[in-house]
């Protein structure tokens, strides 16, 4: 072979190597982009249902009292609720910044704060300065969406951005769990509806799907994400009714109940698999 020939040879393999890279690239911004906007309008169009039209409060405040559960076990849940606090948003943000720092990912420790930050006041200003629940089937202020329940999902939206490749599996499993556990029992102690608790899994979901679009990043798939989202939620009924929580009619509201639980945990899980989808992931 000639010396232009190899020549030749070495610039167009310099020019081709980059093509691959952009088109990943433009993938993981399509689908960032994609279960950002998704997240939005899944949100809005929920919030109009159950707070905006009968059938929709007739549906929600129904599928609340579908469970119950004893004295012992309510007090088990409230104690619970109570260690969901802004000392847990302070705690995860410190071990985010702290992972991230150890893997030198300053952009991913900024955008877990910024998740961290932007979901709660998202949630709180939802609720008390922007939605308001019409008069209708149920006459009751507004708790659309969950202030407890966001905290969890956006901690660990976070941590999801923060967290080792290797580790995300169980970032995402433990994490489904935690949210699951949190949500259902809000709904159990009565504080919220089921659309509470999904309608902060969506906030959260949304602000890492905008932070992961804002700083960019490879998005590398993760085996076992998916899996373990998905059998996190299962693990969160579970412990749901290994500590007394029931059907509310005994074995004749059995259907209705695990309808209403088994729904909320599928949409834990699934969206929970979306962050792990859509953040960016480092190689290691």
């Amino acid at each position: 072979m000639t010396r232009s020939g190899i020549v030749e040879g070495v610039n167009a393999v310099l020019v081709e190597r980059p093509a691959p890279r952009a088109q990943t690239d433009r993938r993981a911004v399509g689908i960032r982009l994609l279960v950002a906007l998704g997240s939005v309008v899944s949100l809005t169009v929920l919030a109009w249902f159950v707070l905006r039209t009968g059938v929709g409060q007739r549906w929600d405040d129904g599928a609340m009292t579908t469970v119950v559960a004893g004295r012992d076990t309510r007090l088990t849940v409230l104690s619970l609720l109570g260690r969901v606090s802004i000392g847990t948003i302070v705690v995860v943000a410190t071990v985010c910044v702290l992972l991230a720092l150890a893997q030198g990912r300053l952009a991913a420790a900024a955008a877990a704060l910024v998740v961290l930050a932007g979901a709660n006041v998202t949630t709180q200003v939802l609720k008390h300065g922007v939605l308001e629940r019409v008069d209708g089937y149920v006459q009751a202020p507004n708790s659309f969406p969950s202030g407890h329940t966001t905290v969890v999902a956006a901690g660990v939206a976070a941590l999801l951005l923060v967290a080792p490749r290797v580790l995300t599996p169980l970032v995402a499993f433990a994490g489904s769990a935690a949210i699951t556990l949190t949500a259902c029992s809000t709904i159990v102690a009565g504080w919220h509806r089921p659309a509470d608790v999904v309608g902060s899994v969506l906030v959260a979901l949304a602000w890492a799907a905008f932070a992961a679009l804002v700083t960019g990043g490879a998005r590398r798939r993760v085996p076992g994400c998916w899996l373990g989202a998905l059998t996190g939620a299962g693990v969160g009924l579970l412990a749901l009714v290994a500590i007394g929580v029931r059907p509310a009619y005994g074995w004749s509201g059995f259907a209705e109940a695990a309808v209403v639980l088994g729904s909320i945990a599928l949409a834990v899980g699934v969206l929970v698999a979306l962050m792990g989808l859509v953040v960016p992931r480092a190689r290691t």
